[in-house]
């Protein structure tokens, strides 16, 4: 049994759970929340795909079936609709969904390529290591599951968390997009991200300039005018949405977990 001295916070307490349960030798690491909505006998289903080698973190999806979210609170739908498209984001894993939720499992090795510190250790927690598990190039399943919910009350308010989140999210957009296209690595990917913000900046910007000058004059702006603005605009925004379709097939397919162990 592991005890804190102190509050640590959500994050902070599972930090210290992962750093015994490596210490100790374990294989695979199971954190379950402690309000009674999780199921313990979907353990097995889990750890399987990581004993099997096909993920190195696996975490809970209340939103597969359609008959689970029938179930669930409309807010609780709402804040994590809104949570799980900034994840996406943020992280790369843009075939996961319900980032909040606390079943997760991870091989221990892996668990161990993390930077715990710098991990949140409040309730941002499950996004923040899903941004950290993308810069190693983890491969996380979603496990579909059923909650249940009572009497008791969520400590995670959407609209308390959410500028918090919000910030965090494009903090971490902006330092994974910089580490896996520019710093790591360079692509025609990054490139069109460049070029594609570049031209909505420049259509956008000389487009309100010229806006405002027939604005102030009276006269209509010339067709000439009106296509240098906008065909930079549309040509950025095309480029723009290549980056993303590179960045959606680029989600990570072999688990690093399968590489550890065969060395």
């Amino acid at each position: 049994m592991l005890y804190n001295t102190q509050n640590l916070g959500v994050g902070g307490a599972v930090r210290e759970g992962y750093k015994r349960a490596i210490s100790d030798g374990a294989l695979v690491i199971v954190k379950i929340d402690g309000d009674g909505q999780m199921d313990p006998d979907l353990i097995t289903q889990f750890v399987r795909p990581i004993i099997d080698g096909e993920a190195d973190y696996t975490k809970g999806n209340r939103f597969y079936n359609l008959d689970y979210i029938s179930q669930m609170p409309v807010a609780r739908i709402f804040g994590n609709a809104i949570l799980s498209f900034m994840t996406k984001l943020s992280t790369g894993y843009w075939e996961l969904f319900d980032p909040t939720n606390g079943y997760t499992a991870i091989h221990a090795s892996v668990a161990a390529m993390l930077p715990l510190s710098k991990i949140s250790p409040r309730y941002f927690f499950e996004s923040d290591i899903l941004f950290r598990l993308n810069t190693i190039r983890a491969v996380v399943r979603d496990i579909p599951m059923r909650s249940v919910y009572g009497s008791e009350v969520s400590n995670l308010h959407i609209g308390r968390v959410l500028p918090e989140f919000t910030a965090k999210h494009v903090l971490n957009t902006l330092k994974r997009i910089c580490y896996n296209y520019y710093l790591r690595n360079f692509s025609l990917a990054s490139i069109e991200l460049i070029v594609g913000i570049m031209a909505i900046g420049f259509g956008g910007i000389f487009g309100t300039i010229k806006w405002l000058a027939s604005s102030s004059s009276g006269g209509a702006a010339t067709a000439g005018t009106v296509m240098l603005a906008a065909l930079p605009v549309m040509l950025g925004i095309q480029f723009v949405l290549a980056f993303f379709n590179y960045d959606i097939i680029s989600t990570p397919r072999y688990p690093i977990s399968r590489k550890v162990v065969h060395l």
